[in-house]
C-alpha cells in the first residue's frame, strides 16, 4: 500500500535538526525530500495543504479575537540538559517566555506559530454550540498558537518551579506555577502512566483524577494513541463545552459530571511529558471538498492517483496527521530513552470502517456508489506499512540493533493496533484488503468485496517475530477500548485501554458480530491465538464466580502504572457508579 510516511529518531541529545523524509508513493520510491527540522518540513508540507484546501472552506468568523491562554503549559522531548515547554492561545499575542528558576528569575523566549489545520465544524461542542451546527455550518478555522520555549543547561534530578508569560493587546497573560526538569538519568525510579484510547469519553476524567489520588504526579505518559475523535477540531482539545477536552482532563481542569459526581481529571501534564504514538483518531481523511471534518474520507494514494489528482494535491484527497504531529511536535514514530526504559513508539494503526455489509465498510461498498469511485473507501487500509521491506520496518531493525535499546533496563514498543486481544477492533488481520470486484456480461460493476488474508497479517507474521527476537518486554496498545494482557515468552503485551468506555470482550461464549465466516476471520477469543493472562490480584468474576481474563466495562475504569524501580507495572481499577468507593489494584506482573 502506498504511503505517506516520514520517519524521525530522538536520541540522547535530544530533537535534533536532521534529514526527515515524506513520502508520496511507494515504500520503495521517494517522491519527495525536505531536510531541515521537523517544524520545518511540517510547515512546507503544511503550505502545501493549505494551497489546496484554503479555497474550499468558509474563513473564520469571530466578531472578536478571544486572546487567551486555552490550556496549562506542558512538557514535551525533555533531554539530559532540556526539555520542551509548550502551550496554546486563541489569538497570535507577544513576548511569550517562560519564567524558571527558583525565584523565577531566568526568562527563556518562546517561538510561536500558527496550527492551521484546526478549527470547528457543525459537530463541535463549543461556545453555545451542541453538535448541531448552531454556530458553525460548514468548517471555520480558529487563530490557534502553538508556543514552544526550549529550557537548557538543566542538571540530572533538579526540578525547577516555571510558569508562562504572554501578551495580548498590551495586558499581560501568566499560567500559575508549576515543575519542570530534563529527562531522568538511568536508574532513577520513576512511575509512568500507560493509558490510550480517552476521546472525550465519559469516564476520561474520573480515570484520570484517581490516577493523581492513588500514585501522585507521574513522571510520564505512555499515550498508546486516539487521544481525542477528531484532531483537526479546536474544541476536543481544548474547550469542548461537556467538560472533558483533551488537555483539560490531564491537567486537572475538566468538569465532567458523571453518576453525581463531578471529575476534573488529574493535574499530570504540567509536570511530566507526555509520548503519544498515531492512532487511528490522530489522522484526518480528505480535506477536499469536505463541509465538515472527517476521518472516513480517507482514501489510499493509489486510488487518488487513479482519479487523477495531481500529486501536489494527493495530502487533500488522502489522509494526513498534520494537527497532531505540530501539536505535539512529534514525528509519525520515533524512539527515544527515558531513564531506564527506550521506548519505540510506532505508526501501527489504520482507518477503521463498519463492518456492516452492502456499505461503504470493512468488507464492502455500498451498491448506491459502485459507478462513483471517488466516493469508494477501500476498506480498512494500512496508512503506514509495518511489514518486511517497508520504510517503518526497516526502520525499526535499525533501532532494535542500536546500543540504546539493547543496553536499556527497559525495552518498550507502543503502537495503536493491538497485536493480540479479545477486542472486537482486532479483527480482521491487519493487512490491506484485497477487493474483489464483480462485474456483469456488460462490464459493469455489480459488487465489491473486501477480503483480509491471515497470510498478510502485518503484525503477527512480521512484527511479532521482529520485536520477540530482539528482546521486547513490553508491546503497549489500545484500540479496542477494554484490558488485557499477554504473554509469548518473554513478551508481554498489555492493552490497557479501558479508561473513557469499553467495546466488549469476545470470549467465554461472546462471538464478534459481522464478522466473515471463513477461516481468515476470528469471532472469539485472540487471533493470535494466545490465551488472555488472568488478572493476578483481584479480577472481575462471571456470574458464576469464575474469575474474567480482561476488564471491559462501561462503569469501571482502569489504569496501569510503570514503577521503574522494580519493573512492576500495575493495573488498578475504580467503579464511577460508586465515586466514594476505593481504587482497587486488580493486576501486577514484573518485566
Amino acid at each position: 500500500m502506498t504511503a505517506i510516511a516520514s520517519f524521525q529518531s530522538i536520541d540522547d541529545s535530544g530533537l535534533q535538526k536532521r534529514s526527515i523524509q515524506f513520502f508520496c508513493g511507494t515504500t520503495t520510491t521517494e517522491r519527495n525530500s525536505f531536510s531541515g527540522s521537523l517544524y520545518d518540513s511540517t510547515a512546507k508540507l503544511l503550505a502545501v495543504w493549505s494551497s489546496t484546501t484554503a479555497s474550499l472552506f468558509c474563513l473564520p468568523l469571530f466578531l472578536a479575537q478571544v486572546m487567551a491562554h486555552l490550556s496549562d503549559p506542558l512538557l514535551l522531548w525533555p533531554t539530559p540538559k532540556t526539555v520542551r515547554v509548550v502551550w496554546f492561545s486563541e489569538g497570535a499575542g507577544s513576548d511569550h517566555s517562560v519564567r524558571v528558576g527558583h525565584r523565577l528569575e531566568r526568562v527563556v523566549p518562546a517561538t510561536s506559530r500558527r496550527l492551521s489545520t484546526l478549527g470547528e465544524d457543525g459537530r463541535s461542542h463549543v461556545g453555545s454550540q451542541h453538535g448541531q451546527g448552531e454556530l458553525y455550518e460548514r468548517i471555520c478555522y480558529r487563530p490557534i498558537y502553538r508556543h514552544e520555549a526550549i529550557v537548557r543547561g538543566l542538571d540530572a534530578g533538579e526540578v525547577l518551579p516555571y510558569r508562562v508569560v504572554s501578551h495580548f493587546e498590551g495586558r499581560r497573560t501568566s499560567s500559575d506555577i508549576f515543575a519542570l526538569k530534563a529527562a531522568p538519568a538511568a536508574g532513577s525510579a520513576l512511575k509512568i502512566l500507560l493509558t490510550s484510547d480517552h476521546q472525550l469519553l465519559p469516564m476520561v476524567a474520573a480515570n484520570l483524577q484517581k490516577v493523581e489520588q492513588t500514585v501522585g504526579r507521574v513522571d510520564a505518559v505512555f499515550f498508546a494513541g486516539d487521544l481525542v475523535n477528531v484532531p483537526d477540531r479546536v474544541s476536543e482539545w481544548f474547550d469542548d463545552n461537556r467538560g472533558n477536552a483533551f488537555f483539560a482532563c490531564l491537567q486537572g481542569r475538566a468538569h465532567y459530571a458523571l453518576a453525581g459526581r463531578v471529575y476534573r481529571g488529574g493535574a499530570l501534564l504540567q509536570y511530566a511529558p507526555i509520548f503519544p504514538c498515531i492512532g487511528n483518531h490522530e489522522v484526518m481523511g480528505a480535506v477536499a471538498d469536505q463541509a465538515a471534518f472527517s476521518l472516513a474520507s480517507a482514501r489510499p494514494v493509489e486510488a487518488a492517483r487513479a482519479l487523477g489528482i495531481a500529486e501536489a494535491q494527493l495530502i487533500a484527497h488522502t489522509y494526513n496527521s498534520w494537527s497532531y504531529q505540530t501539536l505535539f511536535g512529534a514525528p509519525p514514530y520515533y524512539a527515544l530513552s527515558f531513564g531506564d526504559v527506550r521506548l519505540i513508539a510506532l505508526y501501527g494503526t489504520r482507518v477503521w470502517r463498519s463492518p456492516l455489509r452492502d456499505r461503504k465498510g470493512k468488507y464492502s461498498e455500498d451498491p448506491a456508489q459502485l459507478d462513483s469511485p471517488q466516493h469508494w473507501g477501500h476498506g480498512e487500509f494500512i496508512f503506514e506499512p509495518v511489514c518486511a521491506g517497508s520504510l517503518q520496518y526497516e526502520w525499526l531493525k535499525t533501532e532494535l540493533l542500536k546500543p540504546e535499546f539493547r543496553r536499556a533496563r527497559y525495552r518498550i514498543v507502543m503502537l495503536h493496533h493491538p497485536l493480540h486481544g479479545l477486542g472486537g477492533n482486532i479483527v480482521p488481520p491487519f493487512c490491506d484488503p484485497v477487493a474483489d470486484i464483480t462485474r456483469d456480461d456488460q462490464g459493469r460493476i455489480k459488487a465489491v468485496r473486501y477480503r483480509y488474508p491471515k497470510a498478510q497479517d502485518q503484525l503477527l507474521n512480521d512484527l511479532k517475530p521482529l520485536l520477540e527476537a530482539h528482546g521486547v518486554q513490553l508491546v503497549l496498545f489500545g484500540h479496542s477500548h477494554l484490558w488485557n494482557r499477554f504473554d509469548s515468552g518473554a513478551t508481554h503485551y498489555l492493552e490497557t485501554a479501558n479508561v473513557g468506555n469499553t467495546f466488549g470482550a469476545y470470549t467465554g461464549g461472546a462471538e464478534r458480530e459481522n464478522v466473515p465466516d471463513e477461516a481468515d476471520y476470528c469471532r472469539a477469543g485472540d487471533p493470535g491465538g494466545l490465551e488472555p493472562v488472568v488478572p493476578t490480584l483481584a479480577p472481575l468474576t462471571d456470574a458464576h464466580g469464575q474469575p474474567l481474563p480482561y476488564l471491559a466495562s462501561n462503569t469501571i475504569t482502569a489504569f496501569s502504572i510503570l514503577e521503574t524501580a522494580n519493573g512492576t507495572i500495575t493495573s488498578y481499577a475504580f467503579d464511577t457508579g460508586h465515586p466514594d468507593g476505593p481504587v482497587v489494584a486488580f493486576d501486577a506482573f514484573a518485566l
